[in-house]
């Protein structure tokens, strides 16, 4: 899959200067009589002498999937299975560069939490092998981060929803009611409600069988009338709660959208009573996007669960969400083990300013966290878990950053 190659250079060609800048201040001014020096090119390493490269890394396993190969096959029409962990007995981690590719070794490699496509500059040897051990490593670290700009006169509130998973068996579920009446203030804390002033649904707001692939002669296997009957359904759902608030959607597994990243907004015309109201928007998955002053990144969770089958030493998905923004790249796996398009002039994942908020959509549990970075910037991690499985929503209060979770099904 060639087309591929441009993408992975880009991100390599962007972030390179950033780990290296990382790279310098701990290895280069440490006191030491000798700072260690880059070595430009990785097959360049030669001999014992402590040395640092800077590449893409890549994690050739047994038991990792080949999303590429499966495009091939699936034309890009149903999502790839996910299988178990990646990272298993028998893997071969790498670093990448326009050079070529080394193999790197060492307790460091084994209890690091890492991912294909990550940009990384890796400090160590070369052993007698023509490997690489890995003695320390660092990555490009947080972006800036803008001032925030908000009102600390008063709470307001955002309602993060995620994964409503409406069907076409039932479009509109009891629990789904309810939310849309806690939103509007007419159930539960009426004060609180009155306080919320957006919601944001990071996707999987609807459950759609993958289309057929190719002739059946079962016609109920190609009739599209449930699904037209849902997103009709789900569209009077959500202008509901459009009517009072302003509402930002974005799409996520299951929706009416490609699966490849970054999801495109949905189109307008499923949601032509949405669209009625001004504060209506419909974003990319992922998204950069502002409430009052506060700049938000919100996913649906692919690019977190993905990475989750490398981790190894039981990180949580709040844990790995931090990771990316250390590596200032939002879903690093792909193309290798995440679908996406084959961009060629710039990667669209590289995260080049740090968010207030960053909030994870679809996940199994609420959790929250920060990730800080070495010049002040302060990130508060929002995992949202997916509203079918947990009749849950997350509140984020504008003026503290602080979150509550909300059970609907306990009001």
């Amino acid at each position: 899959m060639q087309q591929f190659n441009e993408l992975y250079y880009q991100r390599l060609q962007t972030l390179k200067p950033f780990v290296q800048h990382h790279a310098q201040n701990k290895w280069g001014h440490q006191g030491r009589k000798q700072p260690i020096q880059l070595t430009p090119k990785v097959l360049n390493v030669e001999g014992p002498e402590p040395t640092y490269i800077i590449g893409s890394v890549f994690i050739d396993s047994p038991a990792k999937p080949s999303t590429l190969e499966q495009v091939e096959k699936t034309h890009w029409i149903s999502e790839p299975e996910a299988p178990g962990k990646y990272r298993v007995d028998g893997e071969a981690v790498y670093l990448e560069d326009e050079s070529g590719r080394i193999r790197l070794v060492g307790k460091a490699i084994d209890d690091a939490t890492l991912a294909s496509g990550v940009v990384a500059a890796m400090m160590g040897s070369e052993t007698a092998d023509g490997s690489f051990e890995v003695v320390d490593m660092c990555f490009a670290g947080m972006p800036a981060q803008p001032a925030r700009a908000f009102d600390d006169s008063q709470d307001k509130f955002v309602a993060l929803v995620s994964g409503l998973g409406a069907t076409a068996e039932q479009p509109v579920t009891l629990e789904m009611q309810l939310l849309a009446e806690f939103l509007a203030g007419s159930v539960g804390d009426q004060r609180r409600g009155a306080q919320i002033v957006q919601t944001v649904v990071l996707g999987s707001t609807m459950r759609l069988t993958a289309p057929p692939l190719g002739h059946t002669e079962d016609a109920r296997a190609n009739d599209r009338a449930p699904a037209q009957q849902l997103v009709r359904a789900v569209d009077a759902y959500l202008a509901d709660i459009a009517a009072t608030m302003p509402l930002t959607l974005l799409p996520g597994s299951g929706d009416p959208a490609d699966v490849s990243l970054p999801q495109q907004p949905l189109p307008p015309s499923l949601f032509a009573q949405c669209h009625a109201f001004s504060g209506f928007r419909t974003r990319t998955n992922p998204a950069y996007f502002e409430i009052d002053g506060t700049l938000v990144l919100g996913t649906s969770g692919q690019n977190v669960d993905d990475l989750w089958h490398y981790a190894r030493r039981g990180e949580t998905p709040c844990q790995l969400a931090a990771q990316t923004l250390q590596w200032r790249h939002v879903a690093p796996t792909a193309p290798d083990t995440l679908w996406c398009y084959p961009f060629t002039e710039h990667d669209p994942f590289v995260v080049r300013t740090a968010p207030h908020v960053y909030a994870v959509g679809n996940q199994r549990a609420f959790d929250v966290g920060a990730a800080e970075g070495t010049d002040g910037q302060l990130t508060r991690l929002i995992m949202v878990p997916a509203f079918a499985q947990t009749q849950s929503i997350v509140l984020l209060n504008l003026r503290s950053l602080e979150c509550s979770l909300v059970r609907i099904d306990a009001l």
